[in-house]
């Protein structure tokens, strides 16, 4: 393990720096879920990104149990297979799947719960991704929702990044700098010094300035990887990182 904001010397997977490595979603998309190495890493990715779309479903007028249970069941028809069928390897972030996937469920779960009022009752639809055109399914509430979802899975990712990092400076002895430093990970700490920091850490300011460089680029490398695992290639990893930074900008 390097220590932390050195240069690593591999990138997600074992891959050489430089070079892209296969990730689960590219595996999963490579084989559209049907080997078990592809499913299993659907199962990650839906176990990692479970809280998104929780939220989402909340966000749509559903108090938590409810939402708890639509988000099982949701995730129990993607693993259930059949739903990547018409996934576009070409615009395969696992966001937009996640995101289309659920729209569409959750359209679904309304008509079904329309029905019922009704007294009728409805065929369960298979949980196609895009329609017959390739598209996603239109939200008729506009973007927000899309929005919405998308700061929810920001929020994630970088909550999954401070997690490993601190893991990583526990392991290295470094607890106390990372809790010390973390505030200064996503800019200048509110009414904590740099100066403040180092008197509690017992070090000069100089070194502290190091540490505080070294802990956001290895908190940088670390973001990267995550996003890398949702992503076919490494040109959409670039993209998907603006489109992170740009989606928390506007929280």
């Amino acid at each position: 393990m390097n220590a932390p904001g050195s240069a690593p010397t591999t990138v997600p997977n074992g891959s050489v720096a430089g070079q892209f490595a296969t990730t689960r979603w590219t595996r999963v998309l490579a084989a559209r879920g049907e080997t078990p190495e592809a499913r299993a890493a659907l199962g990650e990715l839906c176990a990692l990104y479970w809280e998104p779309v929780s939220r989402f479903l909340r966000r749509e007028g559903r108090d938590e149990d409810a939402a708890r249970e639509l988000t099982q069941e949701f995730f129990a028809r993607i693993l259930a297979g059949g739903s990547l069928a018409q996934a576009d390897p070409e615009r395969g972030r696992f966001r937009s799947f996640l995101l289309g996937a659920v729209k569409h469920f959750l359209s679904e779960t309304r008509r079904r719960e329309q029905a019922a009022k009704r007294g009728g009752g409805v065929a369960s639809e298979s949980l196609d991704v895009l329609d017959a055109a390739g598209v996603e399914p239109a939200d008729p509430a506009g973007s927000a929702p899309d929005t919405y979802f998308d700061r929810q899975w920001a929020f994630t990712l970088l909550s999954r990044a401070f997690a490993e990092l601190e893991a990583e400076m526990t392991r290295q002895g470094k607890a106390e700098w990372y809790q010390t430093l973390k505030p200064f990970l996503v800019g200048e700490a509110a009414g904590l010094s740099q100066r403040a920091a180092a008197e509690t850490l017992g070090l000069g300011e100089g070194a502290v300035k190091v540490a505080i460089h070294r802990l956001r680029r290895r908190f940088r490398e670390i973001v990267r990887s995550e996003v890398a695992q949702t992503v076919p290639t490494l040109a959409d990893t670039d993209a998907e990182m603006s489109y992170l930074v740009e989606v928390l900008a506007a929280a």
